[in-house]
C-alpha cells in the first residue's frame, strides 16, 4: 500500500520547488516605479514626429514617437513663459511666481530660481527611498545652497546656467574683469554634501559635446542603481534645442538638413540609448518614462525651433510659448496609445508622481498643481485640471479655461515690449489656434468673462493670501 503521508511530502516539496522561484520575483511586483525624466530645452511644439515635426523638420524621430504608441501624448500639456520660472513649476509643484514671493517685499527678479525652503520634486523621492540624479542644465540657483546637490539630488553633473553662456568664452568682446558674476560658465559635478567642482569651461566646443556627456552620465547612473536595486530618479535635462544649437561631431551634418536638423535626429538617438538601457536591464514595465520641454521655441531672430500650429514663441502669452510635446510612458499602469487634448500643466507632475508612489504632499505651502495619476493611467476620462494662469516673469498676462483663452496684456513681438489692453482679448482655440483674430464677445460670447474671470480671481486671492517663500 502506497504511504499517503509520504506521498503528501512529495506533493508538498514539488509545490515548494515549482513557487520557489515566484517566491523571488513577488517582491518585485511591489517595487517603486523608476522614473526617468528627459526636459528640452527651448523645444517647440512641432518638432517630433507625433507632433507633426520628424521627417517634416529634416530628421526622423522615431524612437521619441514610440513613447507615444506606448503610452499616453498630451496635445495641451502648459508651461511657462520661460526656462526658470518653468523649471521652478516642475520641481515644486507650484507656479513659477510662488517661487519668487518674498514675505518682505516683491517678487524676485525671474532669474532667481528656487529658495532652500521650497520642496523639490528630487527632495520628495529621496524621501521616499530613491536615489535622485541630474545630468544636464539646473538654472534654478547657483549661490551656496541652492544647487541641484543641495535641492535634493544626489548626484550632478551639468551646467548651472543657461545654455547660451557658452557662447561667452569664445567672444571677443568678453571683458572677465567686469563684473564679478560676468563669468565664464563651466561643467560641473558633484554629489551630495560636497562642494561642486569644475569639469571644464563650457564654450562652443563643449556646447558641441555636453549632451552625450549628459546621456552617458545617466546611463551610467541608471545601470548602477539597477545592479544596487534601488529605485532611482534620472532627471536629464538637456541643454538643446536652446542657441547655440550645435550637433555633436558625431551628428554634425549627418541629416544634410542643416545643424537644427542634425541636432533633432541626435537628441532621438539619445533618448534612444536611454529607453534601450531601461528596457536591457528589464526595467521597462517598472519605469515611468516622461518625454517633455521647459518652453516653446527661442524668440531670437533665425532661431529656427518649430511650434507647429500654434503662434509665438518664448517669452510670448501665446500657445506657441506655453504648449510642448508631453509623453509618458509606463507599461503596464498607463494604457497605451492614449491621446489627450485636456488642459494638463507642468505643475501637475510634482502631485501626480507623488500620487502614483501613494505618498503625502506638503502640507505647509499652497501646491497648485493637481494630481493626474488617475487620468494618465485610464480611471478618468478627464484632466484633474480645466484652467491654468498664464505669467511672463513676474507679471500676470491671461488665463485659459477649457478651450477658452483671455489675455490681459499681450506682447510685441518683434519688440517684447508689454502691451495693456484697454479691454481683455478673448479666443477660442478650437476656432482659432493661431490666435489671430480675438472673439467679437460683446456680440456672441460675454458668458466667457465669467469663468475666465473667476479663475483669475480665485488664483490673484490665493497668491495675496500666500506668506511667501522664505530664504535664509
Amino acid at each position: 500500500m502506497f504511504d499517503y503521508t509520504r506521498k503528501s511530502r512529495i506533493l508538498a516539496l514539488l509545490l515548494l520547488f515549482a513557487l520557489a522561484p515566484l517566491a523571488q520575483a513577488a517582491p518585485a511586483q511591489g517595487l517603486k516605479p523608476n522614473i526617468v525624466l528627459v526636459l528640452m530645452d527651448n523645444f517647440g511644439y512641432g518638432e517630433i514626429g507625433v507632433y507633426g515635426g520628424g521627417v517634416l523638420r529634416g530628421a526622423a524621430t522615431p524612437n521619441i514617437d514610440g513613447i507615444a504608441a506606448e503610452g499616453f501624448q498630451l496635445t495641451n500639456y502648459n508651461v511657462e513663459a520661460e526656462c526658470t520660472p518653468s523649471r521652478a513649476a516642475l520641481m515644486t509643484g507650484r507656479y513659477g511666481i510662488r517661487t519668487r514671493q518674498r514675505p518682505d517685499g516683491p517678487p524676485r527678479g525671474i532669474w532667481y530660481g528656487i529658495t532652500q525652503w521650497e520642496i523639490t520634486l528630487a527632495e520628495m523621492l529621496s524621501g521616499n527611498g530613491y536615489a535622485t540624479g541630474i545630468f544636464g542644465k539646473w538654472h534654478l540657483g547657483d549661490s551656496e545652497g541652492r544647487l541641484p546637490t543641495d535641492q535634493g539630488f544626489d548626484e550632478w553633473y551639468g551646467i548651472k546656467h543657461s545654455s547660451d553662456r557658452a557662447f561667452w568664452p569664445n567672444s571677443y568682446s568678453f571683458v572677465p574683469d567686469s563684473h564679478p558674476d560676468a563669468v565664464f560658465d563651466y561643467v560641473m559635478t558633484g554629489t551630495r554634501g560636497q562642494e561642486p567642482t569644475e569639469v571644464a569651461v563650457y564654450d562652443r566646443a563643449k556646447r558641441t559635446t555636453i549632451d552625450r556627456e549628459i546621456t552617458d552620465h545617466a546611463i551610467d547612473f541608471i545601470q548602477r542603481k539597477s545592479r544596487e536595486n534601488q529605485p532611482f530618479f534620472a532627471y536629464i535635462p538637456y541643454t538643446q534645442t536652446h542657441e547655440p544649437v550645435e550637433a555633436h561631431p558625431d551628428y554634425a551634418g549627418r541629416t544634410g538638413n542643416g545643424s537644427f536638423a542634425d541636432v533633432l535626429a541626435q537628441t532621438d538617438a539619445y533618448v534612444g540609448e536611454l529607453l534601450d538601457t531601461v528596457d536591457d536591464l528589464g526595467l521597462k514595465d517598472n519605469t515611468i518614462f516622461i518625454f517633455t520641454s521647459d518652453n516653446g521655441r527661442e524668440g531670437v531672430p533665425r532661431s529656427f525651433g518649430f511650434t507647429g500650429p500654434w503662434r509665438g514663441s518664448m517669452f510670448s502669452p501665446y500657445e506657441g510659448s506655453l504648449r510642448v510635446p508631453f509623453l509618458i510612458r509606463w507599461p503596464g499602469k498607463i494604457p497605451a496609445g492614449q491621446i489627450s487634448n485636456d488642459i494638463v500643466h507642468a505643475i501637475d507632475l510634482f502631485p501626480t508622481l507623488a500620487g502614483f508612489l501613494a505618498v503625502d504632499l506638503p502640507g505647509d505651502r499652497i501646491l497648485d498643481g493637481a494630481d493626474q495619476s488617475d487620468f494618465f493611467m485610464g480611471k478618468s476620462e478627464k484632466s484633474a485640471r480645466e484652467s491654468v494662469i498664464i505669467y511672463i516673469g513676474n507679471e500676470l498676462f491671461g488665463v485659459k479655461w477649457r478651450n477658452w483663452k483671455m489675455l490681459i496684456k499681450e506682447i510685441d513681438e518683434n519688440s517684447y515690449a508689454i502691451n495693456r489692453l484697454a479691454y481683455p482679448s478673448f479666443y477660442n482655440l478650437l476656432v482659432d489656434p493661431k490666435e489671430e483674430v480675438p472673439e467679437l464677445n460683446y456680440l456672441n460670447d460675454t458668458w466667457v468673462d465669467f469663468p475666465l474671470y473667476q479663475v483669475m480671481e480665485d488664483h490673484e486671492a490665493s497668491i495675496a493670501a500666500d506668506p511667501g517663500a522664505p530664504d535664509p
